[in-house]
C-alpha cells in the first residue's frame, strides 16, 4: 500500500555474521530495488564492538536514506522480507549476532508508535553507531522527541567505532 507522497525515511543497517560487509552491501541492493522507493545516499560503513553480549564478533554498521511512498508497516513487512532473504533467524538472542538487522530510524518527522514498530527508533539518540552515520547524511537533523544530531552525538562514546574501507 502506497502513501500519497515520498516520506524520507532513515534505515539503520547491522551485520555481524556471514561477511558482514557484504551483507549491509547487499541489503543495500535491496533497499534500492524497493518498490515505490528510491535509495537517495548511504554512509559508510563503520565497524563496532557488539551492543549485546561480548563474546559475539564486532558489527558493520551503516544507515541509509529512502524516499518512500511505502506505509510504514508495508517498508517493515519488506525489511523483514530482505532480513528473511540473508539468512536473518528472529528467533535468536536479543542483540545477538544475526546476518542482517534492517530498523527504521526515522519516518519523517513523525512520531509513531505501533504495535510492531516505534519511531524514531528506540536508543537513536543513545547509539554512536547510528548518529556517526546518519550525521553523514543529515547534518542539521532535529530527531522528533531527542533534538539535534550534533548534540546527541556529542553525548555519545564514538571511540570504538572504525570506518570501514
Amino acid at each position: 500500500m502506497a502513501a500519497k507522497a515520498p516520506t524520507r525515511v532513515f534505515i539503520g543497517l547491522g551485520s555481524n555474521l556471514a561477511g558482514p560487509v557484504q551483507q549491509v552491501r547487499q541489503a543495500l541492493r535491496a533497499l534500492a530495488g524497493l518498490p515505490a522507493t528510491r535509495l537517495q545516499a548511504h554512509s559508510s560503513l563503520y565497524r563496532n564492538p557488539p551492543m549485546g553480549p561480548r563474546w559475539q564478533p564486532d558489527y558493520v554498521n551503516a544507515v541509509a536514506e529512502l524516499r518512500t511512498a511505502l506505509r510504514p508497516r508495508a517498508l517493515l513487512a519488506a525489511l523483514q522480507r530482505i532480513e528473511s532473504h540473508q539468512g536473518r533467524n528472529r528467533n535468536t538472542l536479543h542483540w545477538g549476532p544475526r546476518t542482517l538487522d534492517l530498523d527504521i530510524l526515522l519516518w519523517g518527522k513523525r512520531r509513531l508508535k505501533l504495535p510492531e514498530l516505534i519511531v524514531p527508533h528506540p536508543g537513536v539518540a543513545q547509539r554512536a553507531f547510528v548518529l556517526c552515520p546518519l550525521v553523514e547524511l543529515a547534518p542539521g537533523l532535529d530527531i522528533p522527541g531527542y533534538g539535534r544530531i550534533e548534540q546527541l552525538l556529542a553525548d555519545v562514546d564514538g571511540e570504538t567505532l572504525t570506518r570501514v574501507g
